[in-house]
């Protein structure tokens, strides 16, 4: 299955593509979930969310500073870079991504749709202003330490939190690419995440074939052309030689 996922890469004219976490592990992104995070202590929606922002914010940004530290060194893998060498051949339609760290970008993909948002930004929660997330970096210990916009506001990362509704443009741009794409590649995303898991459906019904890049179950596997169980930079990366 892996050659002929890669066969296939090869000679498709309009490509998405859709990504998830697994797609950054390789690149060296810790797990946040993992014993000893600040996600193993709190459940996602208790940390991540608007209420958090609001209620617990010195628990917020210390979160958010750590996420933002984690970036620091971390490129983009042989995965990343090979679906920008398809974009720049012309068959790579759309990337749309559930990461936010911005690692599609940095390797050179201009067509990106971030559904969730990146890290790489920062922006006022009241009135929507743009800030640098090295703001952000700043450890905050007390109330007074809380980062404001000059309207009062409070400064945030420019990312999707609990609570809150997806971007509608990115979320216009992936369905517009997935109705009128040849195949819908899956990479990296176990398919459970709303609305991005509803897009392997939508391709489907619009006639695409669907191909999925991921080593664990998800939903669709048994609808899908070809399913293949391996490391994304691994194997896309072979697709660079």
């Amino acid at each position: 299955m892996e050659e002929r996922l890669l066969q296939e890469l090869g000679r498709v004219e309009r490509l998405v593509v859709l990504t998830g976490a697994g797609m950054s592990t390789e690149s060296g992104l810790p797990d946040f979930r993992s014993h000893g995070g600040l996600w193993y202590q709190y459940r996602p929606e208790e940390i991540a969310s608007v209420e958090a922002l609001r209620e617990r914010p010195l628990l917020f940004y210390e979160f958010y500073r750590q996420r933002l530290e984690a970036l620091d060194g971390v490129q983009p893998n042989a995965g990343h870079k090979a679906l920008a060498r398809l974009e720049q051949q012309g068959r790579l339609q759309l990337i749309v991504t559930q990461n936010v760290d911005g690692l599609h970008t940095a390797a050179g993909s201009q067509k990106v749709a971030e559904i969730h948002g990146s890290l790489r930004r920062a922006r006022c929660h009241t009135c929507g202003r743009a800030y640098s997330p090295d703001i952000l970096r700043r450890p905050v210990k007390h109330f007074d330490d809380l980062p404001r916009c000059a309207c009062g506001g409070l400064i945030r990362p420019d990312i999707v939190l609990f609570g809150e509704l997806l971007p509608q443009e990115a979320l216009d741009r992936a369905v517009a690419a997935v109705e009128s794409c040849d195949a819908l590649l899956v990479v990296g995303s176990s398919l459970q995440v709303y609305p991005a898991a509803s897009l392997p459906q939508l391709a489907l019904d619009r006639g695409a074939r669907l191909w999925i890049l991921n080593l664990t179950y998800t939903p669709y596997d048994g609808d899908a052309e070809i399913v293949v169980r391996s490391k994304a930079a691994a194997l896309l990366g072979r697709l660079l030689e």
